[in-house]
Formats: C-alpha cells, sequence, structure tokens
C-alpha cells in the first residue's frame, strides 16, 4: 500500500524524557448515562414515536453539554469580559443558541410568537472575524447569566413541546420544517466547540476547574514523525438532499478530483516538532511566512504559539482551565500563518516540497487509511467528547499507517472553501457558508476532540479565516504544486446578480435606477429638513445607502439577507463586484461595477450595513431624520408590527418613506398578516388605507401617492416591468 516509511531528514527534535502511559483516556462521563454524547441522528426513520424520541434526545443533551460549559467560568464578570477584542463576550454565546432555535422556527412557521423580543435581537447575530486588526467596541446592554438561563430554560420547553406534539412528516429533509429543530441543535454543537475556543483564551482568574470538563492526563515521549506514500487515486464527493444525515449547504453538490500519489507525515505534528520551528526563530524572522502572515505577525508580534505559556521553569500548555506542563507529544495548535510558515521553514530545512494538503488530499488520506466514521460506539479517534476535555497524544489513535486522520485537532489545508457544483444556500439560513466563498476562509478538516455530531462526519465542511484559532493544527504532506479552484469571487446566483443589475447596472427602456429615483424625490420632498442620521431599510444591495449619502452625515443600510447586504459591504472596501447575467439559456454575459464607476466613491465612509429584522430591531438603532422602507412591507412576516413601531426609531418631525408595488403574497406574508389588498365589511381595502390605519397615531401624510416605475432584467429578452407606490409620512408624535 505504500512504499514504506521516509524519515525526513533534520526532521526530528530533542525527545521528551517523559515515560509514556498507554492507557485508554477516560471517557466524559457527564454527556450521557452511556458516558457517549449522542451522535447526529438518522433523518430517514419512518417511525414517528421513535424519531421524536431520539430527536427528544439529541437536543435535550445538546442543550445540557452546552450549559455544562459555562460552567467553566469563575465568576459572572467572566461572561462580560470579551477573552479576545474580535469577540462578543460570553454571555452573547449563552444566549445566542437558544435565540436561534426561536429565529428558525419562525420562519419555518413552525412557532409563529417570539418568546423574548429583546433577547431575539441582540442574541440574533454573531461577529465574523473580518479581519485580525478589525476590533469591534460596541457596546450593548446584556441581561444577566441568571435572566439568560431562564430564557434558555423557556426555550427548552418550548423545543421539546414541538418535538413531542407538532405535526410531523417523515422522512426529515432540508424542505421539512422540522430541519430547523436539526439545525438548531448542529449550530448549538458548533458554538460549543468555538465557546470552548473563547474560554481558552480567557484569563486564568475568569475560569475554573470542572468535573465536567477533565483533560486527559495522558503524556509520553514524542514520536519522531516520518513520510509515508499515499497511493494516486480519486476523490468523490456526493451529498444529496436524501442523505440520512443532516448537513449544511456547502455540503451539497457533486465534486470530483484525481489526486497524484502524495507523503503525507504519519502523525499530526506535535508540540516537540513544531519546538524544532521556534528554536531556529521561526518566529523572529518572517522569510518563511506568507504575506498575509507577516501582517498577522507583525500586528501579534507573537514568538510561540498562542497556547504556549513560558515560565522560568519551562514551557506550559493553556487548556481550558488550567495551565499543564508541556506534553510534548500531544499536537501544537496553530493557525493557518504559523503551520503555513512551519511547512515553509521545513521546506527550506529539507529540501522537500513540504506543505499543508489540500482537502482534496485530506479526502484520499481518510480513504487511504481507511478510518471508521463516529458510530454508536465509543469512537476509534480522540472526537465527539469520547475521550475527555482536550487532546491527547499523537500516537495515541492510530488509522491505518496514520494516526488521528479524524480527531485530537481539527487540521489546516491549503483550500479557501469553495462551493461544489450544485451548491444551494437553504432559505432559512442563508448567510452560513456564503460569505466565506472569499479566498479568505480555508477549510479545516477532521475534526477535534470536541467536535460532534456533523462536525464529526466526513462529509463536513468548516472553514475559518487563516488567523482563526480553534483546536487546530496540522499534518504536513510532501507533493507537487496544488490545482488551482474555481474562482468564487464573482456572483453567479441569479438573484443575487439580478438584485446587483438592478441596483448598479445598466438602465433599461428608459426607466431610471429606481434605487436613484426614490431619493431624488426624497431629497426633493424634504427639502431643507434636517440630514444628519439616515436608515435604508431593507436595503437588499444597497444601492439607496450609498445614494442617501450623498446628503446625509450617517447612513445605516439593514437588511434580513446576509448575502445582500454583502455586496454593499464589498462595495464600501473599494472592491469592484463582480456578478454574472443570464442572457439564454447557459449562455452568460459578465459584469462588474464599483462605486467609482457610478459616481458614489465618496460616499463609503458614511455607510454602515448591518443584517437585521426590521419587524423586530435592535434598540441602537434610532434617532434617524429619514428612513427608506423601499418594495419592503409586502415581504414581511408582520407588516403591522413594523409599521406600529417603526416611529421609535425616527425623530419627531423626521419622515418615514414608504414604496412598494404591494404584492400581497402568502409566501411572504400570512394571508392574516396583509394590511391591505382584500373586502373588508363588504368594500376594499386597500393598503394605503391599511398604512393610514396603522400609522395615523404617530404621523400625517405629507405627500403621495406617487407612482415610481423599475425594471428588472431576468434574461437578455426578459425584463420585469412594475410600479411602486411612493408615499411620504412626516412623524408628529
Amino acid at each position: 500500500m505504500h512504499s514504506g516509511p521516509n524519515t525526513l531528514p533534520k526532521a526530528s527534535a530533542t525527545m521528551s524524557t517523559a515515560t509514556f502511559v498507554p492507557s485508554p483516556l477516560p471517557p466524559l462521563q457527564m454527556l450521557s448515562p452511556r458516558g457517549l454524547f449522542a451522535r447526529t441522528p438518522n433523518l430517514r426513520s419512518d417511525d414517528d414515536a421513535s424519531f421524536r424520541k431520539v430527536l427528544r434526545h439529541y437536543f435535550e443533551s445538546t442543550f445540557d453539554c452546552y450549559e455544562s460549559l459555562f460552567s467553566c467560568l469563575a465568576n459572572d464578570q467572566a461572561y462580560y469580559t470579551k477573552p479576545i477584542s474580535l469577540r462578543h463576550p460570553l454571555i452573547f454565546y449563552f444566549g445566542h443558541t437558544a435565540t436561534f432555535f426561536v429565529n428558525k422556527l419562525l420562519l419555518t412557521r413552525m412557532i409563529n410568537q417570539r418568546i423574548n423580543q429583546r433577547f431575539e435581537s441582540i442574541f440574533a447575530v454573531g461577529v465574523d472575524e473580518m479581519s485580525w486588526d478589525d476590533l469591534n467596541d460596541a457596546h450593548y446592554q446584556w441581561p444577566t447569566p441568571a435572566e439568560v438561563k431562564a430564557y434558555r430554560d423557556q426555550v427548552r420547553a418550548l423545543v421539546i413541546n414541538l418535538i413531542e406534539t407538532a405535526p410531523l412528516e417523515l422522512p426529515v429533509d432540508w424542505n421539512n420544517p422540522w430541519w430547523a429543530i436539526i439545525m438548531g441543535v448542529e449550530h448549538e454543537r458548533i458554538h460549543l466547540e468555538t465557546s470552548s475556543v473563547l474560554i481558552r483564551q480567557h484569563k486564568l482568574e475568569f475560569v475554573k476547574s470542572s468535573p465536567d470538563w477533565q483533560p486527559a492526563r495522558v503524556t509520553g515521549t514524542a514520536p519522531a514523525n516520518e513520510l509515508i506514500s499515499v497511493p494516486a487515486g480519486s476523490v468523490h464527493i456526493s451529498k444529496n438532499k436524501q442523505d440520512p444525515f443532516y448537513g449544511w449547504d456547502n455540503e451539497y453538490g457533486e465534486h470530483q478530483s484525481d489526486i497524484s500519489e502524495f507523503k503525507a507525515a504519519k502523525y499530526l505534528t506535535s508540540n516537540q516538532e513544531f519546538l524544532a520551528f521556534v528554536e531556529a526563530g521561526g518566529y523572529l524572522n518572517s522569510h518563511n511566512w506568507e504575506e498575509e502572515g507577516k501582517g498577522w505577525l507583525a500586528y501579534t508580534k507573537a514568538q510561540h504559539p498562542t497556547f504556549w505559556v513560558k515560565k522560568t521553569n519551562g514551557w506550559y500548555l493553556r487548556l481550558m482551565t488550567e495551565e499543564i506542563a508541556m506534553p510534548w507529544d500531544w499536537p501544537v495548535e496553530v493557525n493557518y500563518h504559523e503551520a503555513k510558515a512551519f511547512c515553509n521553514w521545513k521546506k527550506s530545512e529539507t529540501g522537500m516540497n513540504v506543505r499543508l494538503p489540500t482537502e482534496d488530499e485530506w479526502y484520499r488520506l481518510y480513504e487511504h487509511s481507511g478510518v471508521n466514521a463516529v458510530g454508536d460506539d465509543t469512537a476509534a479517534a480522540n472526537i465527539h467528547l469520547d475521550h475527555g476535555a482536550s487532546s491527547c497524544p499523537v500516537n495515541q489513535f492510530a488509522h491505518g499507517d496514520f494516526y488521528d486522520v479524524i480527531g485530537n485537532v481539527w487540521q489546516w489545508t491549503e483550500t479557501p472553501i469553495y462551493p461544489f457544483n450544485g451548491f444551494e444556500v437553504h432559505p432559512i439560513y442563508d448567510d452560513f457558508t456564503t460569505p466565506t466563498f472569499d479566498e479568505r476562509h480555508n477549510l479545516i478538516k477532521g475534526g477535534s476532540w470536541i467536535s460532534c455530531g456533523n462536525e464529526s462526519l466526513k462529509s463536513s465542511r468548516y472553514a475559518f479565516r487563516r488567523h482563526f484559532f480553534q483546536h487546530a493544527g496540522f499534518r504536513y504532506i510532501v507533493s507537487g504544486d496544488i490545482k488551482p479552484l474555481p474562482s468564487s469571487h464573482y456572483e453567479t446566483d441569479r438573484l443575487m446578480s439580478e438584485y446587483a443589475e438592478f441596483h448598479y447596472g445598466d438602465e433599461y427602456f428608459g426607466v431610471a435606477n429606481f434605487s436613484k429615483a426614490l431619493v431624488d424625490l426624497a431629497l426633493e420632498t424634504l427639502g431643507d429638513s434636517p440630514k444628519h442620521k439616515a436608515l435604508d431599510l431593507g436595503c437588499a444591495s444597497g444601492r439607496a445607502t450609498f445614494e442617501l449619502a450623498r446628503v446625509f452625515d450617517a447612513v445605516t443600510g439593514i437588511d434580513f439577507s446576509a448575502r445582500f447586504i454583502g455586496q454593499g459591504v464589498q462595495l464600501t472596501q473599494g472592491e469592484t463586484l463582480r456578478y454574472t447575467l443570464t442572457d439564454e439559456g447557459e449562455l452568460v454575459s459578465y459584469k462588474s461595477r464599483s462605486l467609482t464607476d457610478i459616481g458614489l466613491s465618496n460616499t463609503a465612509h458614511k455607510v454602515e450595513f448591518f443584517q437585521g429584522d426590521a419587524c423586530n430591531l435592535k434598540p441602537v438603532f434610532t434617532g434617524y431624520d429619514f428612513i427608506l422602507a423601499a418594495n419592503l412591507i409586502d415581504r414581511l412576516y408582520s407588516p403591522a408590527k413594523f409599521l406600529d413601531n417603526i416611529h421609535e426609531r425616527l425623530n419627531i418631525g423626521g419622515v418615514l418613506m414608504l414604496a412598494s408595488p404591494y404584492t400581497w403574497l402568502t409566501e411572504h406574508t400570512p394571508r392574516e398578516e396583509w394590511i391591505g389588498g382584500f373586502k373588508k365589511d363588504g368594500e376594499s381595502f386597500t393598503t394605503l388605507d391599511g398604512l393610514q390605519a396603522h400609522l395615523g397615531n404617530h404621523f400625517r401624510l405629507i405627500k403621495g401617492p406617487v407612482e415610481v416605475p423599475f425594471v428588472i432584467r431576468e434574461t437578455k429578452r426578459k425584463f420585469q416591468h412594475s410600479l411602486s407606490e411612493v408615499t411620504f409620512w412626516q412623524r408628529i408624535a
């Protein structure tokens, strides 16, 4: 199967003198009576009672385990002090996973009302590390841990009641409303891991030991690494919506690749092996670092891995709640930049083409090793919390000729995440993956000791920014150059491309750009009124947001879809928006637009974009002189709630501009939530009638209705022509 071990020249560092203890690691007993954390369920079950029972156990065991993780916090202050500046404090993550259930269940109509509107707003959207030096010091009025725990108890009762009593049609697939429950559990399991990393990054004064989260205590002599051949072969990835196990959107589709023979390290890179790089001055000179890595190194001034602690009596390793004498035979935990720099250093030392594996090469290694996926028994790998709350020796779990093909720590790859052929966005979580298709998020494979549920499957695809810290290390390989991946920079999704063209593209049939026409009409109406702050609500791709910034001091654009605002954010960063337009059949044309192209380059510094729910805005979004809601109200799940509360966001005398074609559809708005477009008391009740009824207590109509046309390009020879009715309302109370 292989050509025999090949010891790397100059590869071995000084070995530890500790005695190796070849004993099995103790199981983490708190997770279930069997000592094993519940596995992700088979969704192809056809037995109603059995499925409900399995799903309830899966939900409860996850909810319990997640809450137990926070027992590692020493005091209430630990909930509010950020472990790292680029993330929310842990109080956010304590509440976030519970609000996720409510928000997704609302979208699938499994529930029709909120539990706590404030919590489901402030805990809704997390922070994506946009850059290693992008510090976000936003202030929030966080609730107490006790209040969040009480809220979590309410969510627990809600979900259990749904699992026990809601109508169920089997099997469950991603078009089934029950998908939201599975999604919520898998989402919480992701945050089980990411929150454990934040706890590990907390100061020791904020954490404490927990009997439920005890690390492995096995260590010994670190093995000398060696190279083993992996024969050439093909990789074929295919996951469809009939797959028996839950998947995130990026896992679905088809992918095939031929892999040349390569050599891979027998073990993950250990702390001992990485020490040679540190002692060789790997962090002190930058010639082995990639350009992006050099920037990170200069900014952080790192001199060793982030979880290493140098003391007068030697090296220690920071675990979740304690520092221990360095276990040299455990895998080193680093970010991509550090792993890549090590490979470049190893390449210069050995003269071999040492690098990280690609995603496809990891799949090939997985298949060649014969490793078994996580099943119902204790895993033969340090994964799924089966063996303790930490890493373990790199020679503890053999998988064929290799060790730790899965488990122990995640393994960085050279591959920026990209969509497989047939990729689709899930309608209730449209921003899980698409924001990462930017060639700045690299895939990690194999899972760590705490990777559970979907994370532990071969098919899982998780990607992080290259400076990101996870329970992640690496295995190096020796191989040729990397095959280029298809570019993910241009937008090929038809809806997104149509909106990009609608906002920033050409004008058709003499009809002016809709967003610009609305803003021009607004400025004419506003006259000399104050123009300090404006809000573009339902901003989509953001053209009106930029147009308003021509005259307002600051403009906020908010949309429910992160995919849409991503286009606006891209433009604010000086980038060019690239997209394809359907001409006919499979033929497309390629378009690009920048703010300079449309004369708005001087507005970007006054614009901010946020993801948000127009019916449940965060309290911070207030004090506006002008609010535009363009083609929004007939797309809301509760337009009445929006209209009844929007005055709270405007200053007295401020103006609300509403534009809509009044295309009421039950797929967007339940029939009982329509505010017009029906018969009432035997007479026609228009949307304008409804607007007057809902806005009359706080607003007076100052202009309109006025009709403004717009054209949406669908193909080269098919266009949609519509009229939007525009009204202006001034707040009087």
